[in-house]
């Protein structure tokens, strides 16, 4: 038992956070999504925009530590009308909200106040943009005849990814991968998460949509891209504003912002890359 204490220390330690609250974090989450999207996909809706606006909280709490300041009420107004007209309209709501919310919220920003309007409308503006409209292509994903397989997918490959990039970077990972950005990440990490997303891809894609191994390793490999990159970018808004997670809201993940940042990233690649396959494939 002590050589296992030991051993979970050692983990811990290098991996930058705790493994066990970690898991029982995700197997609840996991819970919760699919208990949703298979019970009633608009209990799924209500799940996805209360993680949304709890992310939106959490950047513009994050931006005030930086010394922006914005409204959480309008940034929330406004993600909540582009997520109800993406599950109501889906690509056209989203396009015709985006269009419509987010010079409207530009003009309220700047009614408000006119002190450092470029730096808080660009904020609000990227926060509506990197939640509401990326987070939207999982509303996507789920708003289909086949949105209990789709969503699966998304999940999927992005525990693929993560849990073998986390082992495998733990285990043997030597060569930074952007160390100035996000100093736990490997190389080793990179190719283990790719390895699993590869053979993971290939199997699902080959057996729930009937699709060649080849075109589901390949979105595999896309997905290793797309959940890396969401990561590596919401590291980066966490060191621009000098903070170490977003909140304390999930305990051994930190906030929701730490668990959305690869869907928000591989949702659009997904819907696409099953756009694609329905109409060519």
């Amino acid at each position: 038992m002590a050589d296992l204490h030991a051993i979970n220390d050692a983990i811990n330690k290098r991996a930058g956070r705790k493994l066990l609250p970690s898991m029982i974090v995700s197997f609840l989450l996991l819970g919760l999504i699919f208990g949703t999207i298979s019970t009633e996909p608009l209990l799924f809706f209500v799940l996805i925009w209360v993680v949304i606006m709890l992310g939106v909280r959490e950047l513009a709490h994050a931006y005030r530590t930086g010394g922006i300041e914005l409204p959480d009420y309008a940034l929330m107004i406004a993600a909540t009308i582009l997520l109800v007209a993406t599950w109501s309209g889906n690509t056209q709501g989203l396009a015709v909200s985006a269009a419509l919310t987010i010079p409207i919220l530009m003009v309220f920003l700047l009614l408000i106040s006119q002190k450092d309007f470029i730096k808080r409308s660009t904020s609000a503006v990227f926060i509506i943009f990197y939640l509401a409209i990326l987070g939207g292509f999982i509303l996507l994903l789920a708003n289909d005849p086949d949105g209990v397989k789709r969503i699966f997918t998304l999940v999927a490959l992005i525990a693929c990814n993560d849990t073998f990039a986390y082992f495998t970077g733990v285990l043997i990972g030597r060569h930074k991968l952007a160390p100035s950005i996000s100093p736990k990440k490997s190389w080793e990490g990179l190719i283990g998460g790719a390895i699993a997303a590869l053979i993971g891809g290939s199997f699902i894609f080959h057996s729930l949509f009937e699709t060649s191994w080849l075109v589901g390793a390949a979105i595999g490999l896309m997905a290793v891209i797309t959940a890396t990159c969401g990561d590596l970018i919401e590291s980066a808004i966490k060191r621009d504003l000098a903070i170490k997670d977003m909140s304390n809201l999930l305990p051994g993940h930190g906030g929701i912002m730490d668990r959305l940042d690869s869907a928000l990233f591989t949702a659009p690649a997904v819907w696409f890359a099953l756009e694609l396959i329905a109409r060519y494939l």
